[in-house]
């Protein structure tokens, strides 16, 4: 298989962002939700970027899910992010959170959802670490995940798989090479 140097898949999940992107800013910009729209985000709330209280900061120490329906204010929209106050056991919070960490979003009155890969934040985030730095313990969990086969792997041993299976006995082409879903391929949550 041909590596992929365009990335389209980071091309998809900007693009996907942009529609969470515009439909916050219209709510922000009408200064309210339309009909039964409202919305569920996940997001990381250790990605960079992001402010919130450390109150909540170590109540969910990676990721929050809040929701924008009856009880939210001051929403405001940039290009890389929102800013909301949401009450919290009666307490008003005032987060910021970056298009970058959502990591679901979900419009439930029309079943709309967009899931986004958290790997994209731990790329960047990443630091290169040679290995005679890491502590033995840590060397030996590294060592283990660099073992573990990974989402593309799994993908070209099916293709594999697929292209080498002998054809069924009735003629049919069984064994051919099949386009499936990448979703068939991602671990399910």
């Amino acid at each position: 298989m041909a590596t992929d140097l365009i990335r389209y898949d980071l091309l998809v999940q900007d693009a996907m962002r942009s529609v969470v992107r515009k439909v916050l800013g219209d709510v922000a910009a009408s200064g309210y939700l339309p009909g039964d729209h409202h919305f569920t985000v996940s997001f990381r709330t250790d990605a960079p970027g992001v402010k919130i209280s450390r109150r909540l900061a170590e109540q969910w120490p990676q990721e929050l899910t809040i929701i924008l329906q009856h009880q939210f204010s001051d929403l405001e929209v940039d290009d890389e992010g929102f800013n909301v106050t949401l009450s919290f056991r009666s307490i008003p919070e005032r987060l910021y959170i970056p298009f970058a960490a959502i990591t679901g979003f979900y419009d439930p009155s029309v079943e709309f959802g967009l899931r986004f890969e958290a790997a994209d934040m731990e790329e960047d985030e990443e630091e290169e670490v040679e290995e005679e730095d890491l502590p033995p313990g840590r060397r030996a969990v590294e060592e283990q995940a660099e073992k573990k086969p990974t989402p593309m792997a799994k993908q070209e041993k099916a293709e594999k798989i697929a292209s080498v299976a002998p054809p069924t006995p009735d003629g049919g082409d069984e064994g051919a090479a099949k386009v499936v879903s990448i979703d068939a391929f991602r671990k399910k949550t």
